[in-house]
């Protein structure tokens, strides 16, 4: 059964909620040393690592949108707690990063953030939900309602003259690299900047705050591409924008995967306009 306006907005204060006392946790324990632990992931370091900060955001979090599942019967999919596949069965599910970024949060740079979405059987965002300990930017979105930047309507920045690339750290050693970086620096005119220092979260955010912008991860045989959870909050906000969020192939992001939670599959792209999405694909594609 769909939710009718009213409840999603009220659950849409929740999350706010949620991702503002765990990112406040989050900032408040940045500076400390802390012990990292590794656990089954991806291929990748970034989906391995985690650390007891990622554990008691998540606490924080599930204690806030606790009653709200219990309340509208919601499933729950959340990075640091084993998926029990209700997702498939109720109507709505919470999707929640409790940390994504762990390594820049290890590191003490920018790039880690909360990322909270409510998100319907068919894999279709409803909530978006973002919050940046670094600077306390709130990001949200709610389907049909349009995005908010610190609770105020938020449309993306004026185009800049030049394209920024956004990329995970780890495409810097894919066999692809740098003949993707020379073709997108001549359709740049040669006027290409790159951050490559953020988790998943923070990298769909910078591609809307540095448009024209583009953050795309290639498909692969192994496991890993990020997660369900790295990408259902920012994906709304895409979607809310008039951004483009789909998969590398073309196709919609599938937000709720039943044979994996990784997005490896198919990969991801972000940009911050659909032509330029298209035009991007089309000059990366085999490389």
């Amino acid at each position: 059964m769909l939710l009718p306006p009213l409840q999603i907005n009220e659950l849409a204060s929740c999350a706010i909620q949620a991702a503002t006392q765990a990112g406040e946790l989050i900032k408040q324990r940045s500076q400390e040393k802390l012990a990292v632990h590794q656990k089954e992931g991806g291929d990748s370091l970034a989906s391995q690592v985690f650390t007891e900060v990622d554990l008691a955001s998540e606490q924080i979090i599930l204690k806030a949108l606790r009653p709200s599942i219990e309340k509208y019967d919601l499933a729950l999919l959340s990075e640091e707690t084993a998926d029990d596949g209700s997702r498939f069965e109720k109507d709505y599910f919470w999707c929640i990063d409790p940390l994504d970024g762990t390594l820049p949060f290890i590191e003490q740079t920018d790039g880690y953030a909360v990322s909270i979405a409510l998100v319907d059987k068919l894999g279709i965002p409803h909530i978006g939900v973002i919050y940046n300990p670094v600077d306390s930017t709130l990001y949200h979105a709610i389907k049909g309602q349009g995005v908010y930047k610190n609770q105020l309507p938020w449309t993306t920045n004026e185009p800049s003259e030049s394209l920024t690339l956004v990329c995970d750290r780890s495409f810097k050693q894919h066999e692809g690299y740098s003949k993707i970086i020379s073709k997108l620096r001549r359709f740049s005119h040669d006027n290409l900047n790159i951050i490559c220092h953020g988790g998943a979260a923070m990298n769909a955010m910078w591609v809307l705050e540095n448009a024209p912008a583009v953050y795309f991860k290639l498909p692969k045989k192994e496991d890993g591409g990020g997660s369900l959870w790295d990408y259902a909050a920012s994906a709304c906000i895409f979607n809310e924008i008039g951004a483009y969020a789909n998969s590398f192939n073309k196709e919609e992001l599938d937000l709720n995967r039943h044979d994996s939670t990784f997005m490896n599959h198919k990969g991801i792209c972000y940009c911050s306009g659909k032509q330029l999405a298209i035009d991007i694909l089309h000059l990366i594609t085999n490389c």
